[in-house]
């Protein structure tokens, strides 16, 4: 993959900035190369904490939401909470279960199974409420494109109130907004709620902030919420700019010490309790935990890990989970080698979208692979396999091309779709597969420049400007992730002194570089170690002392026998 090293150029007050808010120049540029620049932004980046938070009353619809909940409750009607099958969308009805049954409320809940209903609140799920005699549907994490399935369950007299965050759909005179008693979603054009990046499970949150205002009482599980919400947010994939990582940061102190059992026993079954708890656990080891109940079986499961009210509940949801996702990764590694197969051997490689078609493959794990095949290939990626009855798909972009977009344009193909501009699922029958990838391909506004992967330098840094106090000081622009990336640093021209693999597995390359001026520092690469030490012998054989590489890099503290050293973790190189 081509691949191209880009420097942000981005100007402002730096020497301002630093002593304004008493910050390494270095770090005033990485604030304005996230677009935090203002001094609001700012003073909301570093100092933020939970009252930084916008007024939920801001949100469209919001307020009406919660009324008509307040009426229902005090009524004693009975409502169902309709959720999704992801892990945002079983923490989304997590949040809105556990609070209102704190208020009160003859609340349950559904989720739809993932392979038997699919995406979103569907015909079955409403006739069943109605069969149960439940007054009031809420949806969470989903809703906003069900117009039918809405109105069918106004035709039926129940009460609809929908809470998503998902793109709103639209046709040649605007949005097409379902007819529910309520909406609410910060996408949608009328709504002036000042950051519209939340996840599902944050929208259901701002609508409990407001019900416990209504009821002019004290919120008892809000940390258990908190928690949910910043979970959700980093398994969503939102970007952790604004609100999301004020939630997301405080939601990460929590958990520490989670007051959620199931949490606590994921931490123990994943080797976590007493660590440090950063966005990569919550995004990498957390949430696909409890994303495997709704991949490989039902989302309940996930949902009943949250609820269990002790450990000794919560231990078996949870060691079932984890054996769950385990298989899960077994079954994603087979389907990425099958697709990287397909694409090399057959003409899938020269399209602009790749549309990629493993038929035996779990549909619950295709987002996985496109996502992971993206990351090979630097194109957008849908992965279809079959359904019960259609064939699925879902799909992983890139920066310039809008997938929810890209959909709309060929969706008389499509029997279903939604998603987001990074991100979309979408069901079709098998006959339109290759006009699907055809039509998709014949759309798509892309160049060869789009599919190379850009990686953006912070800063051109020599490593002896860095020291301990500074390592410090970047660590407090955690937790990084979406919008909010790990700050990369480079340098050119550095002269290779000694390199080799180390670790019980040596799939860890450690380097001693040093500048033109002498200094030397230690270095490791995580990622594509065997890769380097092959390249090096290749073009040098075994002596390439002296020889030069240019770095990206992130700077760390090693400690190793009480001493405490600047150190360097390389994520891209190029060898001269």
């Amino acid at each position: 993959m081509k691949e191209k090293w880009m420097v942000y150029a981005k100007k402002a007050d730096f020497d301002g900035i630093s002593k304004r808010f008493g910050i390494d120049k270095v770090t005033a540029r990485i604030l304005r190369n996230r677009d935090v620049y203002s001094d609001e932004d700012i003073r909301m980046y570093l100092e933020g904490d939970m009252s930084s938070c916008h007024s939920p009353h801001l949100m469209k619809d919001a307020d009406k939401a919660a009324h008509i909940i307040k009426e229902k409750i005090e009524a004693g009607a009975r409502i169902r909470i309709v959720g999704d099958y992801d892990v945002d969308g079983v923490c989304s009805t997590f949040i809105l279960y556990k609070g209102l049954k704190a208020l009160g409320a003859h609340v349950d809940y559904d989720i739809p199974d993932r392979i038997r209903d699919g995406y979103g609140i569907n015909i079955r799920i409403i006739e069943d409420a109605k069969k149960s005699g439940v007054d009031t549907i809420i949806t969470c994490d989903n809703g906003i494109s069900a117009y039918s399935q809405i109105a069918y369950a106004k035709a039926l007299g129940l009460t609809v109130i929908i809470t998503d965050h998902h793109d709103v759909p639209f046709d040649d005179n605007g949005e097409v907004l379902p007819p529910a008693d309520a909406v609410v979603n910060p996408k949608q054009r009328a709504c002036s709620y000042p950051f519209d990046g939340l996840c599902g499970a944050v929208v259901a949150y701002k609508l409990i902030e407001i019900l416990y205002e209504l009821f002019a009482t004290v919120n008892v599980h809000k940390n258990m919420l908190t928690e949910a919400a910043g979970l959700a947010t980093v398994a969503d994939v939102m970007v952790l700019k604004d609100e999301n990582r004020v939630i997301v940061k405080e939601a990460l102190k929590l958990m520490k010490e989670s007051e959620i059992p199931g949490i606590r026993c994921l931490k123990e079954l994943n080797n976590l309790y007493g660590k440090e708890i950063g966005a990569y656990h919550l995004g990498f080891i957390i949430g696909p935990s409890l994303n495997a109940g709704g991949r490989l079986d039902t989302a309940k499961k996930a949902l009943d890990l949250l609820l269990a009210p002790n450990e000794a509940a919560a231990m078996p949801l949870a060691a079932e989970l984890k054996q769950l996702n385990d298989t899960r990764k077994e079954l994603t590694q087979r389907g990425i080698e099958e697709a990287v197969r397909q694409i090399e051997d057959s003409g899938i490689k020269n399209d602009k979208v790749f549309v990629v078609y493993l038929r035996n493959c779990h549909e619950s794990i295709a987002g996985i692979i496109a996502g992971r095949i993206r990351e090979l290939y630097n194109h957008p990626v849908f992965v279809l396999t079959d359904g019960e009855e259609l064939v699925k798909g879902s799909g992983r972009s890139i920066e310039g091309y809008h997938m929810y977009e890209g959909l709309s344009e060929v969706k008389e193909l499509l029997e279903a779709f939604g998603g987001h501009p990074m991100a979309a699922g979408l069901s079709l029958k098998q006959e339109n597969v290759e006009t699907f990838r055809a039509a998709l391909n014949n759309n798509a506004q892309l160049d060869e420049e789009a599919f190379t992967r850009k990686i953006w330098i912070d800063v051109p840094m020599p490593f002896s400007y860095v020291t301990e106090q500074l390592v410090e000081e970047l660590s407090g622009l955690e937790p990084f992730g979406n919008g909010n990336e790990k700050p990369l640093f480079a340098q050119k021209g550095l002269k290779i002194r000694r390199a080799g693999l180390i670790g019980k597995n040596k799939n860890v390359a450690k380097l001693i570089l040093s500048d033109a001026a002498g200094a030397s520092v230690s270095a490791v690469i995580f990622s594509g170690a065997q890769e380097l030490m092959d390249e090096l012998n290749r073009k040098f054989g075994e002596n390439f002392e002296g020889k030069e590489i240019s770095v990206v890099y992130y700077p760390t503290i090693n400690e190793y026998n009480g001493n405490r050293t600047v150190q360097i973790v390389i994520q891209n190189y190029m060898i001269s």
